[in-house]
C-alpha cells in the first residue's frame, strides 16, 4: 500500500473567493499597521488634496500610506521594490486589498505627500504615549551619519574649482572659435541653411561642466560670506573646547570646502568606516520601549547644536520635557548644559570620551569651575550607577535596528528638507513598529 498525500491541485479554483483577511494569520503586523492608519490616525492633510472630481479614480490615499508606512517597517524603501512586493507578498495583499498600485504611482505619492506623511510622526507618537510606552523619565540623544543620494567622487574642492574653471573656460573659448570657423565652412559648402550660431554636440558636456562648476563655485563663495556675516558662531566653540583659538570666517571659501554636483546640500563626513557624502540624522529616544520623540536631520557633521533644538521638539510633540536627558561628548558644551539647566531637566552629558573599562568618561580639558568640569565630575561620581549608562542601551539599538535590521543605509531622496522628511517618515514606521509590538 503506497502512502497517500494532501492533494497538491495548483489549478483548482476556489468556490468562494478568500477575504484578505485570511491571507496572513490574525495579529500579524500588516493587520495591525492597516487597522492602525485605518482608524487611528487623521489623514485629512492627505485627503483634502483630492478635490477634482473629474478623472480616473486614484488608489484610496489611506491604503497608499499604510503601503508605504508597512513597506519601510519591512526594510524595503525603493518604489520598485515596493511594487514587486505589492504582486508576489501576501502581507502586502493584505495591507492593498489586493490593489497593485505601480512604482510611479507609489514613488508619486511619496513626493506629493511627504510633508503630510511626516506630519504623521507626532499623531504615531500620540498613540505610543496613550499605548503607555513612552514615560519620558529617561531620553537618550544621539546622531548617525547616513549616505547622501549621491556620490562623494562627484564632488569638487573649491580649490580645484577655480583650476578646474579657467582650464575649462580656456577650453570652451577655444571650441567657440573652432565652432564659428566650422559653422562658416559649412555655410559655404551647403548654404545658409544653418542660423551660424549653432555649437557641435561635442561642446555640450564640457559647457555643462564648466555651468556646474560656477554655480557650485558661486554657491560656496555664498555660504562662506553667510558664514563671515554671522560671526564664528559654532565653530568658533568648537574650536575653543579643542584648546585652539576660533578665527573669525573670512568671507572667502577654504580651498578643500566641497559642493557635491548630485545633491549640493550633502556634506562629506567622517564614520568610523571612513568617509561619505551624507546627512548626520538626529533622534532622541524614550528609555522605557525605545520610541523615538523627537527627530531631525542636518548637514553639519557636528552634533553640538542639535541638542536643545530636539529636546524644545519634545515639548512641541508631547507638551512635556523629559526629565533627564543623556548624550555622548559630541554634545557637551557649556551652553547646552547651561540650557538643559534653564529647563529644569537633569543632564548626564559626557565632558570627554569614554574609556574602554571605566565607569564614567574622562573630563578631557574642562577647566575646573566650569559646567563640563562639574557634569564630569557628576558622572563619574555614580559611577556604574549613573543614569548616563542609559545612553548605549536606548539610542544606540534604536540606530542598530533602522540601519542594520531594516536595512536603511542610504537616502532615496535628494536636498535637504526632502531628506528631512524622509528621516521622519523612517523615525514614524520605526514608533509603529514599537507600537504594534508593545501597545
Amino acid at each position: 500500500m503506497s502512502k497517500v498525500f494532501r492533494a497538491w491541485d495548483v489549478d483548482e479554483v476556489w468556490l468562494f473567493p478568500a477575504s484578505v483577511q485570511d491571507f496572513v494569520p490574525p495579529g500579524h503586523i500588516a493587520h495591525l499597521i492597516r487597522e492602525t492608519v485605518r482608524e487611528g490616525l487623521d489623514l485629512r492633510a492627505i485627503l483634502s488634496q483630492y478635490d477634482e472630481e473629474r478623472g480616473y479614480p486614484p488608489y484610496h490615499p489611506g491604503m497608499m500610506t499604510a503601503l508605504l508606512l508597512y513597506a519601510y517597517s519591512q526594510g524595503i524603501y525603493s518604489s520598485r521594490r515596493i511594487d514587486r512586493a505589492c504582486h508576489e507578498r501576501i502581507d502586502f495583499m493584505a495591507v492593498t486589498g489586493l490593489s497593485y498600485p505601480d512604482f510611479r504611482t507609489i514613488s508619486e505619492f511619496r513626493k506629493r505627500h511627504l510633508g503630510a506623511l511626516s506630519g504623521l510622526f507626532v499623531q504615531v507618537l500620540g498613540l505610543c504615549r496613550k499605548a503607555g510606552l513612552v514615560k519620558l523619565g529617561h531620553v537618550a540623544l544621539d546622531g548617525t551619519k547616513i549616505k547622501a543620494n549621491a556620490s562623494k567622487h562627484k564632488a569638487m574642492s573649491y580649490g580645484r574649482m577655480r583650476g578646474a574653471e579657467e582650464k575649462l573656460a580656456a577650453e570652451v573659448a577655444g571650441w567657440m572659435k573652432k565652432a564659428a570657423a566650422q559653422d562658416a565652412a559649412e555655410d559655404r559648402q551647403h548654404g545658409g541653411e544653418r542660423r551660424g550660431d549653432e555649437l557641435p554636440d561635442w561642446v555640450a558636456n564640457k559647457e555643462r561642466r564648466l555651468a556646474k562648476i560656477r554655480e557650485a563655485k558661486a554657491a560656496l563663495e555664498a555660504e562662506a560670506q553667510a558664514a563671515a556675516g554671522q560671526g564664528a558662531g559654532e565653530d568658533s566653540e568648537v574650536a575653543a573646547k579643542r584648546g585652539r583659538k576660533g578665527q573669525p570666517p573670512s568671507g572667502v571659501p577654504e580651498d578643500n570646502a566641497q559642493r557635491n554636483f548630485t545633491d549640493p546640500e550633502s556634506r562629506i563626513m567622517k564614520t568610523k568606516d571612513g568617509f561619505i557624502q551624507g546627512y548626520n540624522a538626529q533622534a532622541v529616544v524614550d528609555a522605557e520601549h525605545q520610541i523615538i520623540v523627537s527627530c531631525d536631520l542636518t548637514n553639519q557633521g557636528t552634533d553640538s547644536a542639535q541638542l536643545l533644538p530636539l529636546i524644545d521638539q519634545i515639548k512641541v510633540n508631547t507638551e512635556v520635557l523629559p526629565k533627564q536627558v543623556s548624550a555622548d561628548a559630541g554634545y557637551a558644551s557649556d551652553a547646552n548644559l547651561k540650557g538643559l539647566e534653564e529647563r529644569e531637566i537633569d543632564g548626564f552629558v559626557a565632558a570627554g570620551r569614554q574609556k574602554h573599562g571605566t565607569a564614567a568618561p574622562a573630563a578631557g580639558k574642562a577647566k575646573e569651575g566650569s559646567r563640563l568640569a562639574a557634569m564630569a565630575q557628576k558622572i563619574a561620581g555614580q559611577g556604574y550607577d549613573s543614569p548616563y549608562r542609559l545612553r548605549k542601551q536606548t539610542v544606540e539599538p534604536v540606530f542598530g535596528q533602522i540601519k542594520q535590521a531594516r536595512g536603511f543605509r542610504q537616502f532615496l531622496l535628494r536636498g535637504l528638507d526632502k531628506v528631512k522628511q524622509e528621516w521622519v517618515l523612517v523615525c514614524t514606521a520605526h514608533n509603529l513598529l514599537k507600537l504594534t509590538a508593545f501597545g
